[in-house]
């Protein structure tokens, strides 16, 4: 199932990891993402040229790119991990989108590299040499990704990472072009050689729409679309449960890396004290950073006769 932000995405009451938490799994799915995809990348050029066919190029070219895109997915939450300064005072999450954007291009060129190379083995076949090792060795490619997939699965429910997401997407991806390039080794194994290069193009078109669900997801991220109306609905009520608070109004969320950034107004009665206004205040952030440690919270308080024009 692809990993889309809906399918992929905590409820409110999962309980959050710790800042330290959140890092360590980031940096454990993206060493185990190179890892995976170093591997996976030797093992299919060993079956390609063993093999021949088009099926198991395209799987060999789609985990080249998977090697280069988590090499950067890696190197960007690196980067999104580093704390705000004077000049990022939100601080560097917006380097995983930007990743995923790139994982994007890098994916759509695989895809269109190997929609050429299906097209030339149609126009001039070629059997397929030695099918019986290529199955092989991609089942074993099969079993790595399922492997690396369960960790991602893992760190994206708790973490909710953008880059993350991408990189398991594509992943997932290739749970379905690893198959289709076993069905082609088979059958060409059976003596359906002609079956090859069709499935070859129907891996490239499979790898082609996930580079268009991760673009599309990366660039709503960077458009700073709104938090799931489920987690939005749930700090409002965190912030409506506060003593003193009548009531809530103005909220607006967006997601940058592994910060949330949280705006919203509280209405208080008119003729509190300043200090117990700003008490509240204060209450209410407590509450909601109980429940997203990694916030970034503005609150403005009103008076309740203003909330109820606002």
């Amino acid at each position: 199932m692809p990993l889309t932000e809906q399918t992929s995405q905590s409820g409110p009451g999962d309980a959050p990891p710790s800042p330290a938490d959140t890092a360590r799994l980031l940096r454990l799915a993206t060493a185990a993402s190179v890892t995976v995809a170093t591997v996976l990348l030797t093992v299919k050029l060993v079956a390609w040229l063993l093999t021949g066919s088009v099926s198991v190029l395209a799987s060999l070219v789609d985990s080249a790119l998977d090697a280069g895109a988590s090499l950067l997915n890696l190197l960007a939450v690196r980067w999104s991990l580093r704390p705000a300064d004077a000049e990022h005072r939100f601080g560097h999450g917006k380097a995983q989108p930007l990743a995923a954007l790139g994982q994007a291009a890098f994916i759509a060129g695989s895809a269109a590299f190997v929609g050429l190379e299906a097209i030339d083995r149609l126009l001039h076949p070629r059997p397929v040499a030695q099918p019986g090792i290529g199955l092989v060795i991609l089942a074993l490619a099969l079993v790595m990704t399922v492997a690396l997939l369960a960790i991602q699965r893992h760190v994206i429910r708790r973490t909710q990472s953008t880059a993350i997401r991408a990189d398991a997407l594509h992943y997932a991806t290739d749970l379905a072009t690893n198959g289709a390039t076993l069905l082609a080794l088979a059958l060409a194994w059976l003596g359906w050689q002609g079956a090859d290069p069709w499935l070859g193009l129907g891996i490239g078109a499979v790898v082609l729409l996930s580079a268009v669900h991760i673009a599309r997801d990366a660039v709503q991220l960077l458009l700073d679309r709104e938090l799931p109306k489920a987690q939005r609905d749930d700090i409002a009520a965190l912030a409506l449960g506060t003593p003193l608070v009548r009531g809530v109004h103005g909220l607006r969320t967006r997601r940058s890396g592994q910060l949330l950034i949280i705006q919203l107004h509280l209405e208080l009665d008119d003729n509190l004290p300043l200090r117990a206004s700003h008490r509240a205040a204060l209450d209410a952030e407590a509450r909601i950073r109980s429940r997203y440690p990694d916030s970034d919270i503005i609150i403005h308080q009103d008076p309740v006769s203003l909330g109820d024009e606002a």
